[in-house]
């Protein structure tokens, strides 16, 4: 029973956000990978990154292992996709932030922007900077370590799309 009002919930707010106008864009993306030991390993997920034709250019940190993601312009890509080319070349995101501007008539009572087959989740949209850059922390399941999941699932309980794992919803809070 429980699962099916998720599910309803879930569907609900999908169908009443598709209508909604909105805007965004992510000019960067910044990843911290994890499992990484030398510099060869650095260099696959470059390679795999850089394969993305929406990928301008790649930024390495060696030393925290953040790559730093930039696009092309009217380019971008979903979250999702950079987290598959971390795991393509053999290892896991850590950490994701994105710094996008998200353009829409936003309230606490409506704190989903959907933009190009993905729905962004503000867990504290209060925070969230309308209309101008900002950065953002992805925390959804294979965006965070798994020992920060657990606690993020029982801190946002009451966002039923978080605990669900649908693939094109991303919950982001402001930083």
């Amino acid at each position: 029973m429980k699962s099916t009002y998720i599910k309803f919930i879930a569907l609900s707010l999908l169908v009443t956000l598709t209508g909604m106008k909105s805007y965004a864009q992510i000019s960067k993306v910044d990843i911290i990978a994890t499992g990484l030991t030398c510099s060869m390993c650095s260099n696959a997920i470059n390679k795999q990154l850089k394969a993305l034709v929406e990928v301008d250019s790649i930024g390495t940190d060696l030393n925290t292992n953040t790559f730093t993601v930039y696009f092309k312009e009217n380019k971008e890509l979903q979250p999702k996709v950079l987290k598959n080319a971390v795991e393509k070349a053999g290892f896991f995101v850590g950490s994701m932030v994105i710094t996008a501007k998200f353009d829409t008539a936003k309230s606490p009572d409506n704190p989903v922007v959907s933009h190009d087959g993905a729905n962004y989740v503000f867990i504290e949209s209060k925070n969230t900077a309308v209309g101008k850059a900002a950065q953002y922390r992805v925390l959804d399941k294979g965006f965070v370590t798994q020992k920060e999941y657990k606690k993020l699932v029982k801190t946002y309980a009451k966002f039923p799309s978080y605990s669900t794992a649908v693939d094109n919803n991303y919950h982001l809070k402001a930083i």
